[in-house]
C-alpha cells in the first residue's frame, strides 16, 4: 500500500493535546480513530522517538512525524467517496453517530453505485475499519434511514460493535425518536400502533400493514407535540414524536397511513397535492434523538439533532394556525429549533 510521510510541528494552540487528537486536527489526515491506529501500529514518532500511546500529550515545539497510508481502492465492492459530507455528531474508536442529509441513500441500490453513505464511510474509515456483518455492500451500517428521511443514525467500525448495536435494537433498548408532521387532527395525546408489516401484494415498492404469516411485528408509539387547525382547503396537521420499538422498512410511514394520518410530503404513502403538503416534496420525517449504552465503555451516549431548514420552514408556515403545544411539545420543540 502506498504511504506518505507527514511532518508536523506542535504550535501554541496544540500544546498539551492528546496525540491522536493533534494528528486528526492536521490537514489531510484521517479520522481520530485512524490516527490512533497509526500510533498503535508504530507509525508515529515524536522528536524521532516512537510514540507508544495515542493518549500521550504533545508539547510546544515537538516535531511529530506520521507514516500515513494513502487511501486504497475499494477492497470490496464499494469505491470510497470522500466528496460526500459526513455530519458526524459523535465518534470514537468503535462507532459513529451521524446526521444524514435528505437525498442520501444509505447503501448501493439500482441507480446509486458510488454516491451512498456507505461509500462515504469507506472513505472516512477505510474498508478494514468498518463492521461487515451486513455484507460488503453495507459496511458499517447498523440501521438505515430512507433516502429522504433525515437525522441521526449509527455506524459501527468493527463486527463486534455492529453486532452489539444491532442486539440493542433487537432487545428494544436502543432508544430512537423521530419527529413527523402528519395530515389531520390526531385526537389522542399519545398512543401505540402494533401491527404486522409485509411487502404489499399490489405494489412491490410499498410496504403494508398485514396479518399474513410472513408479516413481521412492528411497534410504534407516538406523542403529540403540537396541533394545527384546519384551513379552508386542508384538514389540519399534527406534529408528533414517534418512538420505534422495531425497525421495519417504512415503519412510521406505513403506520401513520394505517391510522389515517399519512406523513406530509410523503410521495409513496401520502397525498400528492403540493398545496396540502405545504410545498414539501419529501416526507416530513426526522430522526431527532438516539440514546443507548455504549457497547464497549458502558457510558450512556445521547445525541439530539434539530430539524433541517426545509422542515422548519413548513412549521413556520403553520405557525398562525397552531392550536398550542402539549406538555411533550413544550419540552421537545425547542430542542428541534421549532
Amino acid at each position: 500500500m502506498p504511504q506518505r510521510l507527514v511532518n508536523l510541528l506542535v504550535g501554541p494552540e496544540s500544546d498539551g493535546m492528546r496525540l491522536d487528537a493533534f494528528l486528526a486536527a492536521a490537514d489531510d489526515m484521517p479520522s481520530r480513530s485512524a490516527c490512533a491506529r497509526l500510533v498503535e501500529g508504530g507509525g508515529v514518532t515524536i522528536n524521532e522517538t516512537p510514540a507508544t500511546s495515542k493518549s500521550e500529550r504533545v508539547l510546544l515545539g515537538d516535531r511529530v512525524r506520521a507514516l500515513v497510508d494513502e487511501p486504497e481502492p475499494a477492497g470490496g465492492l464499494l469505491a470510497p467517496n470522500p466528496y460526500i459530507a459526513l455530519d458526524i455528531r459523535y465518534e470514537d474508536d468503535y462507532l459513529i453517530v451521524l446526521s444524514k442529509q435528505a437525498g442520501l441513500v444509505c447503501h448501493p441500490s439500482p441507480g446509486h453505485v458510488d454516491d451512498t453513505l456507505a461509500n462515504a464511510l469507506v472513505a472516512h474509515c477505510g474498508y478494514d475499519h468498518l463492521g461487515m456483518l451486513q455484507g460488503e455492500e453495507r459496511p458499517g451500517i447498523v440501521h438505515r434511514l430512507d433516502m429522504d428521511t433525515t437525522g441521526l443514525m449509527l455506524a459501527a467500525k468493527d463486527d463486534a460493535t455492529q453486532r452489539a448495536l444491532q442486539d440493542l435494537i433487537r432487545l428494544r433498548v436502543l432508544d430512537r425518536r423521530y419527529v413527523t408532521l402528519v395530515h389531520g387532527y390526531v385526537a389522542h395525546d399519545e398512543g401505540t400502533i402494533e401491527t404486522g408489516i409485509a411487502r404489499s401484494t399490489r405494489d412491490r415498492i410499498r410496504m403494508a400493514v398485514s396479518d399474513a404469516p410472513g408479516a413481521r411485528e412492528a411497534i410504534t408509539t407516538f406523542r403529540v407535540l403540537e396541533r394545527f387547525e384546519a384551513g379552508r382547503r386542508d384538514e389540519g396537521y399534527t406534529l408528533m414524536e414517534c418512538h420505534l420499538y422495531t425497525g421495519r422498512t417504512h415503519q412510521i410511514r406505513v403506520h401513520m397511513r394505517h391510522i389515517g394520518h399519512p406523513l406530509v410530503g410523503d410521495q409513496l404513502y401520502g397525498r400528492g397535492d403540493e398545496r396540502v403538503n405545504r410545498g414539501l416534496s419529501r416526507q416530513f420525517l426526522h430522526s431527532w434523538r438516539v440514546r443507548f449504552d455504549h457497547p464497549e465503555t458502558g457510558e450512556v451516549v445521547e445525541v439530539a439533532d434539530r430539524l433541517p431548514d426545509d422542515l422548519l420552514d413548513v412549521l413556520e408556515s403553520l405557525k398562525e394556525s397552531s392550536m398550542g403545544r402539549t406538555g411533550a411539545g413544550e419540552e421537545i420543540c425547542p430542542a428541534l429549533g421549532a
